[in-house]
């Protein structure tokens, strides 16, 4: 019984992790990130200009280098850019 327990369990985990890497990809493809919107400390990810190199740690509103994924197609109506500043 317990060997049983041990495989469906193992067969569930499976299923589930699998399911989690598919949506992943779709997901991705209904967003793009969108640089000059984010506020300090809401960013998604590092700064395109070197400034820092994590997630929320915009150091301040609306900088041009900090990112975050928005819904495709939205961000220039937010006053975005989806191109990445150049590093100076």
């Amino acid at each position: 019984m317990n060997a049983s327990k041990t495989l469906l369990a193992s067969a569930l985990g499976a299923v589930v992790s699998l399911a989690a890497l598919t949506a992943a990809p779709a997901q991705a493809a209904e967003q793009e990130k969108c640089y000059g919107v984010a506020m300090a400390g809401m960013n998604d990810c590092a700064s395109a200009t070197g400034a820092h190199g994590c997630k929320g740690q915009a150091a301040m509103d609306k900088d041009p280098g900090d990112w975050k994924l928005v819904a495709k197609g939205s961000c220039q109506q937010m006053g975005g850019n989806t191109m990445a500043p150049m590093k100076q």
